[in-house]
């Protein structure tokens, strides 16, 4: 630790954007970011690319950021990621039609510890309003989103042509990771382009819905999108499909999944054989997802294929009613059944007509557009995670390390001298990692302005005293996505041990993200304790048809562990029935 007690890696702050929140963070930052992956990932790959997207739709100009050659738009507090929350209110106040507070509402939870904006004369720009009002009548008026088609080929591309990194030297592992920075500021301007103008349709739905006096229709008339997100969950649904259907398959995971894949090479048979090669396929298109998958420190499902086959095995055991087409087919009929209703109902009026159907239509291809560019993200990104891995299993290999993960307590610019010099790293190394696991037993503070906290300001997480509610509780939280459910509440606080979470269960989660989406699909709700319009738990959850409240402040901790529960996800409520 720094001697003003801070983590070697927190930022610095300026007059410029001095407000920074983990709203809308956690969603794909949940954990302490590794040294390596802030390095690479956040300031040669993300941040880059969010000055040119806010630079692209017209919000702010090159010389406007503190910095601009290498802008810092992602600060690290307590080892922490932030969102930049002022730099994001700017386009608020800049946008037609639009406000500051619009656009926390929008993208970040409503906290009490938010602090109001605060205005400044330079904030202002008739110039920076007309270039963001052409920007939000394409967003209003596109039919397709290109840029993002053209992202996921060059994704799975990198993918396809991937060399064999276990022969590769290791300059060219190294130089390997470093390339993917240049792909991945294409892929998440792209994302950051479409995250921007994503609230305009739902915002537009949501004022209608709210003028016929339902607000709830808004919410389950943004049911069944289809994202890239969902995906590996079908393919799980029919390995674990296939799974149930043969004896010897089932037998392998009944021991549980840490030694499938071992029993199923034991096993030799055809069905194993089989089921083998369709989970090679598997890892293989789908294995760059993962927990904290924006992390290079995190293993994804192909580097650690455990986290998978649990949730195969929990489809696996699912009823044929849980599957996701089956579910997405009834949201869809749902969706489209309100759809036609509201036409109805304001069809005198052509002016309000024709918004509903260019915000539906602009709602339902950007919040699928945030899905594909969260996706083309993550792959492009793996690559260079890969990459790292067999670096860091060649170090522990040569007894430098002793833990592959150890190898991101490096910045960039310690890699060189770590390939050159190792024997000057490894104490460094082990000092860091020692206290890069402290950072997991504090609680990051909400929001940071004008002044960086010190890790002694932050929450304890053994120390936290909430009290679990009891029988009849009412929990508000928002509503994510429609319908009523009612089941057992399983807290379930990392997506890599789901086990105790059964079939029709109702999942409580800290936050969700595109690793947690295989256990959402045999859950009858999911609650998170974050999340703001448009988080990924809402859009996934409306996919695949299931109740979900968000922003349950503390869910985790209030909502007891095998409590009976009722989730309205229409209303954002949830009721505590019975105690076991």
């Amino acid at each position: 630790m720094n001697a003003d007690n801070t983590w070697f890696c927190d930022s610095d702050l300026e007059d410029r954007f001095p407000a920074w929140t983990r709203g809308n963070a956690a969603d794909v930052f949940p954990d302490p970011f590794s040294p390596l992956g802030q390095w690479l990932v956040l300031r040669e790959g993300m941040a880059p690319a969010l000055r040119n997207a806010y630079i692209t739709i017209g919000a702010l100009d090159y010389d406007e950021f503190v910095d601009p050659y290498r802008p810092d738009l992602f600060k690290i507090f307590g080892g922490y990621p932030y969102n930049p929350l002022t730099l994001t209110r700017i386009l608020g106040a800049r946008m037609p039609g639009a406000s500051p507070e619009m656009i926390d509402q929008a993208f970040f939870d409503e906290r009490d510890e938010v602090p109001p904006y605060e205005h400044a004369d330079w904030h202002d720009s008739d110039v920076h309003e007309a270039r963001l009002g052409a920007s939000l009548g394409w967003a209003m008026s596109a039919t397709e989103l290109p840029d993002l088609d053209e992202d996921r080929e060059l994704a799975r591309q990198l993918r396809e042509t991937r060399p064999d990194l276990s022969t590769a030297r290791d300059a060219a592992l190294i130089a390997r990771a470093r390339a993917m920075m240049g792909h991945l500021q294409q892929v998440f301007e792209s994302a950051m382009t479409v995250s921007s103008l994503s609230a305009l349709g739902t915002g537009a739905i949501a004022a209608i819905c709210d003028a016929l006096g339902d607000p709830t229709m808004g919410i389950r008339l943004l049911a069944g999108i289809e994202v890239d997100s969902a995906a590996p969950s079908h393919a799980m649904w029919d390995l674990g499909r296939a799974a149930a259907a043969s004896p010897g398959v089932s037998a392998a995971f009944e021991a549980g999944p840490d030694e499938v894949l071992d029993r199923l090479r034991a096993d030799g048979g055809a069905d194993a054989t089989a089921w083998l090669a369709d989970f090679d396929q598997f890892l293989h298109d789908h294995g760059f997802r993962g927990q904290n998958e924006y992390d290079l420190r995190a293993p994804s499902w192909e580097l650690r294929p455990r986290i998978a086959l649990a949730a195969i095995d929990l489809m696996r055991r699912s009823d044929e009613s849980q599957a996701p087409k089956v579910r997405a087919a009834a949201s869809v009929a749902e969706r489209d059944r309100i759809a036609a209703d509201i036409r109805a109902k304001i069809a005198g009026d052509a002016e309000t007509a024709g918004t509903f159907e260019a915000a539906l239509q602009s709602a339902q291809l950007f919040l699928a557009g945030r899905e594909r560019a969260k996706t083309n993200t993550v792959r492009v990104i793996n690559e260079a995670r890969v990459a790292l891995y067999e670096y860091g299993r060649r170090l522990v290999e040569r007894g430098v390390i002793d833990d592959v993960q150890k190898l991101f307590m490096v910045t960039d610019a310690e890699l060189d001298k770590l390939r050159h010099h190792p024997e000057t790293m490894t104490d460094l190394i082990e000092q860091r990692w020692v206290q890069y696991k402290k950072l997991f037993e504090v609680e990051p503070v909400f929001v940071v302005n004008k002044v960086v906290p010190g890790l002694d300001e932050m929450t304890r997480r053994d120390a936290k005293s909430v009290s679990a509610a009891g029988v009849g509780a009412v929990l508000q939280g928002s509503a994510g996505s429609g319908g009523t459910a009612t089941g057992r509440a399983r807290v379930i606080r990392d997506a890599a041990d789901p086990m105790g979470l059964e079939p029709g269960d109702v999942l409580i989660a800290p936050q969700t993200d595109p690793s947690w989406v295989p256990l959402m699909v045999p859950a009858a709700a999911v609650v998170v304790n974050v999340g703001a319009q448009g988080s990924h738990a809402m859009i996934v959850s409306r996919e695949l048809g299931i109740p979900c409240v968000v922003s349950v402040a503390d869910g985790t901790d209030i909502i007891p562990d095998g409590a009976m529960v009722t989730v309205d996800g229409n209303a954002g409520t949830v009721t505590i029935d019975s105690l076991d």
